[in-house]
């Protein structure tokens, strides 16, 4: 299948979003606050940057609730975006046309309301990377003129979940506000750029007006990731997240994770926000990123979780669409170098539990480099360029994307916002990325700022 970048997220832009937060659903992950009095139930706009990571299931944004009746909009099963306000025998449902299944890139999503208005379609607005997106009448239709929602009132408030079922967000929201009091639309949140009028990006909403019970998530404080930066200290408690679940994988800096749309053997199940990876023991699971790669330096690392290690770190041939993708790098079972899908040579080096393998790929000169806990194996050095692990003479391809195989264990990529602990911290030469171990010089992280410079 072809692989779509976040193109919302391509450029610079001038305006910077540091940080996200990663929602691992499995975790049960979610942000509460209960107001401490009503405000303006009629007319209010929420604003977010969302990447998927999970499909196919309910998907909470956000919702208050009116006891156990919420107001609340999600992706549903079939990953259309519905808002529903489920109250008895007062039922309001809307359903978008499109569906949302892009596990590459961040979508903006608005949601403004205003039932003052005379018009009925004009109550609610849903917002999509800065364009009105067509929302179907269920049965249930619009909210009558003048209604009062859930939303808002003195009751608990929940992002990522819905509250009266197990409905959790999988994966990264960045830049989350309310308004409360107005109904706003896209251009009050970002902006096209003017060089790419097609490309979505975000704007500084901090002088906006965010009214009584308005609030503003940056996630920038990894001690308080419900922090209200608005000014009106309408702090969110974070619950069931932890200072790694920070992540620097925003709408204006997008970061590689693994493809869950990726047509390759095996079934395996991702997790952490498309940054980790488990296999069963039926065959090998293989797995795939979602940025392709052409020319340029990038470096990226493995962290294997398996008691007994049996699984790889390659560089995939792009134009291959399905089956076991033949790759060239290291097979962590057998120790030994893959060439075009098979494992050659004597075994060199060795593998153990928590081990970090690090790949350097030199694609301008076509050249990998591969390291054990920060050893490079055959005495490599990526820097300099010198005795490199696999070269264009063994057939390695100029195009393609980063993978591997899992068999019966798991295993944790970073790409440069890692989701696991990293005990020292490094980055690439333009100050992205944090890596448990040196990249060299001259390579850089998987990131869309580095591949409009260098990819």
């Amino acid at each position: 299948m072809p692989l779509i970048l976040g193109t919302n997220s391509i450029k610079d832009t001038g305006y910077d979003v540091a940080n996200s937060v990663r929602l691992n659903s499995g975790d049960s992950p979610n942000f509460t606050r209960t107001p401490g009095s009503a405000s303006n139930r009629r007319t209010w706009t929420w604003s977010g940057w969302v990447k998927r990571s999970g499909l196919g299931s309910i998907q909470t944004l956000f919702n208050g609730s009116d006891g156990s009746y919420p107001e609340i909009f999600y992706f549903a099963a079939d990953d259309t975006f519905i808002y529903h306000h489920d109250i008895s025998g007062s039922d309001y449902k809307l359903i978008s046309s499109q569906v949302f299944r892009d596990v590459s890139a961040w979508y903006h999503i608005i949601v403004a309301k205003d039932t003052t208005q005379s018009t009925e379609t004009n109550r609610l607005k849903v917002y999509v990377n800065g364009s009105q997106i067509t929302m179907n009448e269920s049965a249930l239709g619009y909210p009558t003129q003048n209604y009062q929602g859930a939303i808002n009132i003195d009751d608990v408030h929940i992002i990522g979940n819905w509250k009266t079922n197990s409905y959790y967000i999988d994966g990264y929201l960045a830049e989350i506000a309310f308004i409360d009091g107005s109904q706003l639309d896209a251009t009050s949140f970002g902006e096209f750029n003017s060089d790419s009028p097609t490309i979505w990006q975000p704007i500084d909403i901090s002088g906006l007006t965010f009214g009584t019970n308005g609030f503003y998530l940056d996630f920038e404080d990894s001690s308080d990731l419900g922090k209200d930066v608005s000014g009106n200290g309408n702090d969110y408690t974070a619950n069931n997240l932890a200072a790694t679940d920070q992540s620097t994988d925003t709408c204006t800096n997008n970061f590689a994770t693994l493809n869950s749309l990726a047509n390759l053997t095996g079934s395996p199940t991702y997790s952490e926000g498309n940054l980790k990876v488990a296999g069963d023991s039926s065959g090998n699971n293989n797995w795939q990123t979602t940025f392709v790669v052409s020319s340029g330096k990038w470096y990226w690392e493995l962290k294997d979780l398996t008691s007994s290690p049996d699984g790889s770190l390659l560089f995939y041939d792009q134009s291959i669409s399905s089956g076991s993708h033949p790759g060239y790098g290291f097979v962590l079972n057998t120790k030994k170098k893959v060439i075009n899908g098979s494992p050659t040579g004597s075994a060199i080096g060795s593998s153990a539990q928590n081990d970090i393998w690090s790949m350097a790929l030199d694609l301008d000169n076509g050249k990998m480099f591969i390291a054990r806990n920060g050893t490079y194996l055959s005495s490599g050095d990526p820097a300099n360029g010198t005795n490199p692990f696999i070269q264009t003479s063994d057939g390695l391809p100029s195009e393609g994307v980063f993978g591997g195989h899992i068999y019966n264990g798991s295993m944790e990529l970073n790409f440069g916002s890692p989701s696991f602990s990293i005990s020292s911290g490094n980055t690439d030469d333009n100050g992205y990325g944090n890596f448990e171990y040196d990249v060299p010089a001259g390579f850089y992280s998987l990131n869309t700022k580095n591949l409009a410079e260098f990819g």
